[in-house]
């Protein structure tokens, strides 16, 4: 073998090398913030009936136009990640959103959210900004500690979940939606690194919003569930642009052919993280409609999906059919398909009991 050749080769295995490794890292670090989800089986909802309908704006979970302020979301973000005090403790909010809501601390939370107070009103004036304007990321440029958005994500949680304990639905709608919105931010930014950090973002606030929608008070949700876009973290564009660096250094053909195929696998389970997001919300608006066909039928289930008539049902994007809803003895359950190269972490599986 020539030496030029050779040296050719090598440095395109030490590109899919490195390529390799640093989505391993990824799905290490970032994916176990929502896919934990559906690590110990289907998750258990109690509902109540609750017609659905127009929102006031406070209960939205998406920013409207009218209601955006001027500037830039980036420096707001970057602001409120260096607000956040040396002494957080991710690990003790992690085990207080893990317990029943009847055994939510609350005031220990709200002690500790008294210190992360700075962080919370920067990050919420940065999901009313107008813009969010990424810096422009070439070849070599590195992206910094993404994983600090997770910080902000638990911030936002815990603020959620006390306001849940409460009762206090407007104040939980505040908490997600600037989660989400921050969520959708980083998932319009040009490195796979941001999307798959805003879907684990996005991931967290869809525990939240199960929590939520089992309040017995709590405002039915459907029509703000329904108008969030879809893709949420659309990942082609920052797929892409890393495909242009991927191979962006390798003259020969057969070797970037060889390159693309291997990261090929990489970045459809990059999409599927992206598609598992948004089933998630589409599980979520589906037991939305259960909560209004209950409350617009004497406190009953429907005994299928089908039965729902005057809100649309979205489909499992799993199987691109409708989920699949059976009625149980003591309720019912709502399911989607485990996804092609996917597992039972990827599905929706809700079992949803109906108190009046």
């Amino acid at each position: 073998m020539a030496i030029f050749q050779y040296k050719k080769i090598a440095s395109a295995n030490r590109l899919l090398i490195a390529i390799s490794i640093s989505l391993v890292v990824l799905f290490l670090n970032v994916i176990p913030a929502d896919a934990r989800r559906f690590a110990e089986g289907p998750v258990k909802l109690t509902i109540y009936p609750a017609k659905a309908g127009e929102l006031e704006k406070k209960y939205l979970l998406m920013v409207k136009a009218e209601d955006q302020i001027d500037g830039d979301a980036v420096p707001l973000y970057e602001q409120a990640i260096n607000s956040i005090p040396k002494d957080f403790n991710q690990e003790q909010i992690s085990e207080w959103l893990k317990l029943p809501l009847e055994q939510f601390p609350q005031e220990q939370a709200e002690e500790a959210l008294q210190k992360y107070l700075e962080s919370m009103q920067l990050v919420v004036r940065a999901a009313r900004c107008k813009e969010c304007n990424w810096p422009e990321w070439k070849p070599g440029n590195e992206t910094g500690d993404l994983g600090v958005y997770r910080k902000l994500a638990y911030i936002l949680g815990l603020w959620a979940r006390l306001e849940i304990s409460r009762g206090g639905y407007e104040g939980a709608a505040i908490a997600m939606r600037t989660a989400f919105v921050m969520a959708r931010d980083l998932g319009q930014a040009p490195t796979i690194i941001h999307t798959l950090v805003g879907a684990a973002v996005g991931g967290v606030m869809c525990i939240e919003l199960e929590q939520y929608l089992q309040g017995q008070d709590s405002p039915n949700l459907y029509k703000t569930i329904a108008d969030m876009p879809r893709p949420f973290v659309d990942v082609e564009k920052a797929i892409e642009n890393e495909k242009k660096v991927d191979l962006g250094s390798v003259a020969d053909e057969s070797m970037r052919e060889q390159i693309a195929k291997q990261n090929e696998s990489s970045y459809e389970r990059v999409r599927l993280i992206s598609k598992r997001l948004d089933n998630n919300l589409n599980g979520l608006q589906c037991v939305e409609a259960v909560r209004h066909y209950a409350a617009t039928h004497a406190g009953q289930l429907p005994q299928a999906l089908g039965d729902i008539k005057d809100v649309e049902i979205p489909n499992d994007l799993m199987s691109g059919k409708a989920f699949e809803y059976r009625r149980t003895a003591t309720g019912a359950t709502l399911q989607s398909a485990i996804p092609e190269g996917g597992n039972e972490r990827d599905a929706v599986h809700y079992e949803i009991v109906l108190k009046k």
